[in-house]
């Protein structure tokens, strides 16, 4: 066994989240990084299109085509899909030597279980990692957005993705507790179709409801704010039909749900030790993941919960830049493992 670590294997980090999957090899930097979704041809069983190709297809199918998300709401529903999806995307980057005798890391929803860390595990084995370990999401924000999880101070991190928010408080280089809620991106996306439904009548599709969110979607009011056409099915006739929007319809959309993260922060803060409770009143709250893009999110947690709030370091990349700084943690572990290897034998 010594000799196998006479060289440093190579280095895999995975972000598998629910609206993106990221991928990073030491020494090659982020080599990929598309939407979390699989095409499939159901008459043959076989995938084709995966990531940014697949997301095209979404309303757009027919009757022989199927496209799934292999994870929603933080939860695997699919796992043979998350197999295939992986296995789709080394194969496209020529990767698959690379992964023999790796170590992987894979960052992971707080919500999923104990058997679907199992069954990722047992996909990573069998893509020829060596050593491979599973870490939340959350914490791995927290340490990409920029924040030093190491120190013995309390931080509070919101990491709003596609389908989960997790509230976290992080000390001494572990969640010390942690909540988490499936309110999100993809929700929020959801509030905007019910809102144009219910206000205008016409049916929108999710693409078009998560581009009125990335454009005029806000929690406060911004200079220069302007309305936007949206294009949809009309609920009565069915026929094609456009509506404009404004940004302030779409911010009140937005609170709602927006708010129910705030309730859950509460909760966190009601449960963290005294002394930890006095670090984030100092310290403040830090917001990573897609969510933190929303125009005036740090404004409005840091007016409600009259903390100061920032935004992390590329929140979109938060996660997988967390993952290449615990590469150091990584080795140390590996280290370990070696040492009660060597005890075992002796």
């Amino acid at each position: 066994m010594g000799k196998s670590f006479t060289r440093k294997p190579i280095f895999v980090s995975m972000d598998l989240g629910t609206a993106n999957t990221l991928v990073y090899i030491n020494g090659q930097g982020i080599v990929y990084n598309e939407p979390s979704i699989v095409a499939y041809k159901i008459n043959e069983n076989r995938i084709i299109a995966v990531g940014k190709e697949a997301y095209k297809m979404i309303g757009k199918g027919n009757k022989n085509i199927r496209v799934i998300k292999p994870m929603v709401n933080g939860v695997i529903t699919d796992i043979r899909a998350t197999e295939a999806q992986l296995k789709y995307i080394f194969e496209k980057l020529r990767v698959t030597k690379t992964l023999k005798n790796s170590i992987m890391l894979l960052a992971c929803p707080s919500v999923i279980t104990e058997l679907e860390k199992s069954a990722l595990k047992k996909i990573a084995y069998n893509f020829g990692a060596k050593d491979v370990f599973i870490e939340e999401e959350v914490k791995m924000a927290a340490l990409g957005g920029g924040v030093n999880i190491y120190a013995p101070v309390g931080n509070l991190i919101i990491d709003t993705g596609g389908g989960t928010t997790d509230v976290a408080v992080l000390a001494s280089g572990d969640i010390v507790l942690s909540k988490s809620i499936k309110v999100a991106g993809n929700y929020l996306n959801e509030e905007c179709q019910k809102f144009i439904r219910s206000q205008y009548g016409l049916e929108i599709g999710s693409k078009t409801a998560e581009a009125i969110k990335i454009n005029i979607g806000s929690l406060s009011i911004f200079p220069d704010e302007r309305r936007m056409k949206v294009y949809g099915r009309d609920v009565v006739s069915g026929l094609p039909r456009e509506v404009e929007i404004t940004p302030e319809e779409v911010r009140e959309v937005l609170k709602v749900p927006v708010s129910r993260i705030v309730d859950l922060t509460v909760q966190v803060l009601e449960d963290t030790p005294p002394e930890l409770a006095g670090d984030i009143f100092r310290n403040g709250i830090t917001i990573c993941g897609g969510g933190a893009l929303i125009k005036g999110i740090d404004k409005y947690f840091a007016d409600t919960l009259q903390l100061p709030t920032k935004i992390g370091e590329q929140p979109l990349l938060s996660v997988i830049n967390g993952t290449k700084k615990f590469v150091a943690e990584v080795w140390h572990m590996i280290e370990l493992l070696r040492k009660n290897y060597s005890k075992e034998i002796i």
